[in-house]
């Protein structure tokens, strides 16, 4: 009996481990929507791209040879010179265009991202709230984003800036409480669904209150959206930024930005034609860039595709 016992016990660890071994592993949602990502090729090239242009906007001013402010007298107006280090020429006051390309592309970027944080911020609460809430509120609270959706958020912003200065922080912030209309209203249509569901009823059953429904299991099952718009958004940012740039409301010297760049080059691009490709190129490439970027995030976490 006790042969017998032994071996039933090594038939069964033997069992156990081929069960082990055979199984498979389960992925997770974010391992599946990852995965999903790799297989978007014009995805995973933009984000290289991005990578790459947010690398050389933030570390490549500290190996050249110009900054983005110092005057070369003796290449003013000049093509691209490999020999003095001005790899994309100069502009009209003898300033290093890669230098003055690569600080437009940073202050472009770092507008774009705190305007896109502001925006989503905004839109994230006020829709969730309007949709949890629903009645009286959500009505009241949609009508206003109908109003200020009638008006246009570029006239705000400049409306802002005649009136409060030409401040860098103002325009961040200018862009960011305009962008939040669309947010709020694809988060309150996203948490009318949410709300009715198991999990919602469960913790409203077991006495958690509105906020922490909201903030705990409302918001967080938000993710999705919330990324792929947000990604959408920051090209919108970038172009709001480059037409007021462009009108001379935005960013000032000695700062520039992408659209600063432009609008002085544009003008000279018959003759000077290196200061309108440069800073075009940049800017169209982050559009492009993060458009894809955007579209390949809506097919990975895309439910209905899985």
């Amino acid at each position: 009996m006790a042969g017998i016992t032994g071996k039933d016990e090594v038939l069964t660890a033997y069992a156990r481990k081929l069960e082990t071994l055979d199984a498979p592993k389960g992925r997770s949602l974010t391992q599946d929507a990852i995965r999903r990502l790799r297989r978007n090729k014009a995805a995973v090239v933009a984000i290289f791209l991005v990578v790459f242009i947010v690398a050389a906007a933030f570390i490549g001013p500290y190996f050249l040879t110009w900054g983005y402010a110092e005057v070369d007298w003796t290449a003013i107006r000049k093509p691209p010179d490999f020999a003095k280090g001005h790899y994309f020429g100069t502009d009209q006051n003898g300033r290093d265009m890669l230098a003055r390309v690569l600080q437009g592309t940073q202050m472009s970027l770092i507008v774009a991202a705190v305007a896109t944080i502001v925006s989503v911020s905004i839109g994230v609460v006020y829709g969730a709230v309007a949709g949890y809430f629903g009645g009286r509120v959500d009505a009241v609270m949609m009508r206003i984003v109908d109003i200020m959706y009638a008006l246009p958020y570029i006239l705000f912003v400049i409306i802002l800036v005649v009136m409060f200065g030409r401040n860098p922080v103002l325009l961040f912030v200018g862009i960011g409480a305009i962008e939040w209309l669309t947010m709020a209203r694809i988060v309150r249509g996203q948490t009318l669904s949410l709300k009715e569901k198991e999990f919602v009823e469960a913790a409203r059953a077991g006495g958690a209150k509105p906020w922490t429904i909201i903030l705990r299991h409302i918001v967080p099952n938000l993710t999705g959206p919330v990324v792929i718009y947000a990604t959408l958004t920051i090209p919108e940012v970038i172009i709001a930024e480059s037409f007021l740039s462009y009108l001379g409301l935005g960013v000032q010297e000695p700062q520039t930005s992408l659209g600063t760049l432009i609008s002085f080059g544009a003008p000279v691009a018959e003759v000077l034609p290196w200061m309108l490709l440069a800073p075009a190129g940049v800017l169209v490439t982050l559009l492009l860039c993060f458009t894809y970027i955007g579209d390949g995030l809506r097919d990975a976490l895309d439910p209905k595709d899985r």
